[in-house]
């Protein structure tokens, strides 16, 4: 059984991985996102992610192997986005909102136990599913959220 306080994601790479925990109130839900930034900055059609508190997050290895892409502009609900991503392989790792204050948003891809994806981890709503591409089924079993933003409960 996996350990729900010590759960890890590495990058491609290896030289950055982090350790979190999803127990509880550390997890604070996890979506997928059809947004055209979204789009952009996976260079795929949604991305799958998980939202977590701060301090939660540790950095085992790799932290200043990372680097930080600022958004101010263009992102659908109008706040700013700072990225981060591995400055050797290019993996984004996770993504810290001015909307989401005191959380971190993680990359469902990097997490080390493939367990978690059908898991604690499995998406539980998707949004901006006006933007979804036409020729994409929305999941089983995911509340589907046409118009509006996740936002923290």
């Amino acid at each position: 059984m996996t350990d729900l306080s010590k759960v890890t994601s590495t990058c491609y790479c290896g030289a950055v991985q982090l350790e979190y925990s999803i127990e509880g109130d550390n997890l604070i839900t996890s979506f997928i996102c059809h947004c055209t930034d979204d789009r952009k900055i996976t260079s795929s059609v949604h991305a799958s992610n998980f939202v977590i508190k701060d301090d939660t997050l540790k950095h085992v290895r790799g932290q200043d192997n990372l680097t930080k892409y600022e958004r101010k502009h263009g992102i659908a609900t109008g706040d700013q986005m700072d990225s981060y991503f591995c400055k050797t392989c290019g993996s984004l790792l996770y993504r810290v909102s001015s909307g989401f204050p005191g959380t971190h948003i993680l990359r469902l891809g990097a997490v080390d136990d493939f367990s978690l994806y059908d898991g604690a981890l499995r998406p539980r709503v998707a949004q901006f599913c006006k933007d979804r591409v036409a020729w994409a089924e929305p999941c089983a079993d995911v509340k589907q959220d046409p118009d509006n933003v996740l936002k923290p409960e």
